[in-house]
């Protein structure tokens, strides 16, 4: 199996309220695609409790059977819809991925 996992940070937002409202949006939306592509084993989405901290936003945990799973789900139309969302609303990223 292959963990896929992945943080987020958010650009800078004009009030704590609308940065939680995109979090929100960015978080439902990853979660939709475990309904969408078939290769996808498991999805998990957090968000940072301490929001003013330094840290990244948003963690997010995928699953794959293998890493050719992986690279049809980086691809797939879903999601990089999803994926220009978070482009959009987001300032840096950091990946790994393992086996398990």
């Amino acid at each position: 199996m292959i963990k896929h996992v992945v943080l987020f940070k958010l650009k800078e937002f004009e009030s704590e309220d609308l940065k939680a409202l995109v979090r929100n949006k960015i978080s439902k939306a990853l979660l939709s695609l475990k309904e969408k592509i078939e290769v996808l084993k498991y999805i998990e989405v957090g968000q940072s409790y301490d929001l003013n901290a330094t840290s990244y936003d948003i963690c997010l945990i995928t699953h794959f059977e293998t890493t050719g799973d992986l690279a049809v789900y980086q691809v797939h139309p879903e999601h990089l819809k999803v994926g220009e969302l978070v482009r959009a609303n987001t300032c840096d990223r950091a990946v790994v991925d393992f086996e398990f």
